[in-house]
């Protein structure tokens, strides 16, 4: 069942909204002919408040047909992420405003070239890994600044077999200014396994945020903008 747009904007706001217009909020989704589980699929609500909020609204025989037609063993699976998808289209949305304002902001903008060569492009990470501290440097600082205000930082390290794991992570935390950072397992790569013959002293660090899906989602949107300021958003032809 299609979602108006008006209470789709509700939905996207709901850990925002009061204690009564969470209730008219479900009720205007019950009065759209919606089960009490559908509903809990698009708004965190326990089954008792929501049965609360709509105990004096009755069902037309249509609807409650419509609800054991779409509930019924024979319907397919029902689509559960309809509350998730209105966030991320709320992010990515006021993420595009944001990007459109700071197009002139030099720091803000070299953060975001930075990720866009440098950091990951997956939702589940939001990271950049370099050998240049000063790098990485920027890359922090443009996370407190722009994406998020308290961002906690994880660090990995990618080492030689001959590198001092014990000294590159003193050489990292004390660079980054990170001094009480937590690592994830460091990576050794095995010698005789690459071509490179000057290993970098300290390795490669990785910087990971924790939590990152939001950020992540916020980038690629700031990404997308700059490109398609650029005139970068697609592929050149030969």
């Amino acid at each position: 069942m299609e979602i108006p747009e008006d209470l789709g904007a509700r939905i996207a706001t709901f850990e925002k909204l009061g204690r009564w217009d969470r209730a008219e909020l479900g009720r205007s989704l019950r009065c759209l002919g919606l089960s009490y589980g559908e509903i809990m699929e698009i708004i965190p609500v326990p089954k008792g408040t929501l049965a609360g909020w709509c105990r004096d609204i009755r069902l037309s025989t249509d609807q409650i047909a419509a609800i054991k037609e779409r509930c019924g063993p024979a319907v397919g699976p029902r689509d559960t992420q309809w509350r998730r998808r209105l966030e991320v289209e709320a992010i990515r949305s006021d993420a595009r405003v944001f990007a459109l304002e700071h197009l002139t902001d030099a720091f803000w903008m070299a953060g975001t070239v930075l990720y866009w060569g440098e950091g990951a492009k997956t939702k589940r990470s939001f990271s950049v890994a370099n050998s240049d501290a000063s790098a990485l440097r920027l890359f922090m600082h443009w996370t407190r600044r722009y994406v998020e205000e308290h961002p906690v930082f994880v660090l990995k390290l990618n080492l030689h077999a001959n590198n001092d794991e014990a000294l590159a992570r003193d050489f990292w935390r004390h660079s980054l200014g990170a001094e009480a950072a937590e690592f994830y397992r460091t990576f050794i790569k095995p010698d005789g396994t690459g071509h490179r013959k000057n290993h970098l002293p300290h390795g490669v660090c990785e910087v990971r945020m924790r939590r990152p899906a939001n950020a992540a989602i916020k980038v690629a949107t700031w990404i997308e903008v700059v490109a398609s300021r650029l005139g970068l958003e697609e592929t050149p032809t030969c």
